[in-house]
C-alpha cells in the first residue's frame, strides 16, 4: 500500500462527548490520502466503543483508521506513541474536540504540496469554536507571512493543531513538559526546517477549553524554561517583563484597576 500523504494523530482519554466532532470532520474529508491514529489512555467512558463504530465508514472510504488504548504516562508520552506508529508523510495532532476546518481542508492542503514542492513544515491558520461547532472568533495571535523559529520568543505563534511537519523530521516530544513539550517541540521542528510553508488558509477549528489556574501557572513556567533554553535567559527574562508592563498599562487603560 502506499505511503499516505498525511498521519493525523488524536491523543484522548475519556472524550466520549468530544470525539465525535473530530471523527466526523476526518471521515467527510474529499481527500482520502491520509491514515488516522487514535491512542487512547485506557478509557473507561464508552470512547472505545464509539470509535469501533466509525471503523467500517472510514474503511469504505479507504482510510485506515488504528485504535490503541492503554494507559501512558501524559499528553505527551501518547504523542511520541502515535508519532512512532504514524506512516504519512506528514504529521498532525488534533485533539479530541479539535476539527479541521472545512471538508476540502487536507485537498486543498495536498495541492500545496505538489510537485518538488515538499516542505518540511506546512502551517495555517486557526479559528476558535465553542462545544456546540459556533465560531468564537480567531485565534490572538496570527501566524507570521514568514514563519522562523525565533517567532516563537513572543509566544505560540502558530497553534500546534494547525502544523503539518514531515514525519522524517519530527523529533520525540520532550516527556519532562507535563503542559507546554508541544511548544518546545514545535521549536525544535522550525529549527530542523530548511524549507517551511505558510498554505494561507484556515487549516483548524480549535475548540476553546476552561484551564485551570494550577495548570495555567505550570504551563507559563515550563514555557518560561523552554524560551530560556532555546533564546537564552537575559532576552527571555525582558521580554516577560515586557509582557507584565503591557499587561499591567492595558489594565490601566481600560480602567480595570
Amino acid at each position: 500500500m502506499n505511503t499516505p500523504t498525511f498521519s493525523i494523530i488524536t491523543v484522548c482519554y475519556q472524550a466520549l462527548d468530544t470525539l465525535p466532532s473530530t471523527m466526523d470532520s476526518l471521515l467527510h474529508q474529499t481527500c482520502n490520502d491520509f491514515d488516522y491514529w487514535i491512542v487512547d489512555g485506557g478509557s473507561t467512558d464508552g470512547s472505545l466503543e464509539l470509535i469501533q463504530q466509525y471503523i467500517p465508514s472510514f474503511e469504505k472510504k479507504g482510510i485506515r483508521l488504528h485504535l490503541s488504548s492503554e494507559a501512558d504516562k501524559g499528553i505527551y508520552d501518547a504523542m511520541n506513541k502515535g508519532l512512532k506508529k504514524a506512516e504519512g508523510m506528514y504529521l498532525c495532532f488534533l485533539n479530541a474536540g479539535d476539527s479541521l476546518y472545512a471538508d476540502d481542508t487536507l485537498e486543498k492542503i495536498k495541492q500545496t504540496l505538489s510537485g518538488s514542492n515538499q516542505p518540511d513544515f506546512v502551517y495555517g491558520e486557526t479559528i476558535i469554536v465553542d462545544k456546540n461547532g459556533d465560531i468564537l472568533g480567531n485565534r490572538r495571535l496570527t501566524a507570521p507571512k514568514a514563519l522562523h523559529w525565533k517567532h516563537f520568543r513572543m509566544g505560540m505563534r502558530v497553534c500546534h493543531q494547525a502544523m503539518f511537519v514531515k514525519r522524517s523530521l519530527a523529533p520525540s516530544f520532550d516527556t519532562k513538559y507535563r503542559y507546554s513539550s508541544d511548544f518546545d517541540w514545535s521549536i525544535r521542528c522550525l529549527k530542523s526546517a530548511k524549507n517551511i510553508l505558510n498554505t494561507h488558509l484556515i487549516h483548524v477549528r480549535f475548540l476553546d477549553g476552561g484551564v485551570s489556574k494550577t495548570r495555567m501557572k505550570a504551563s507559563l513556567a515550563e514555557r518560561f524554561a523552554i524560551m530560556r533554553q532555546h533564546y537564552g535567559l537575559v532576552p527571555t527574562a525582558l521580554r516577560h517583563l515586557w509582557f507584565v508592563v503591557r499587561a499591567a498599562w492595558f489594565k490601566l487603560l481600560h480602567g480595570w484597576i
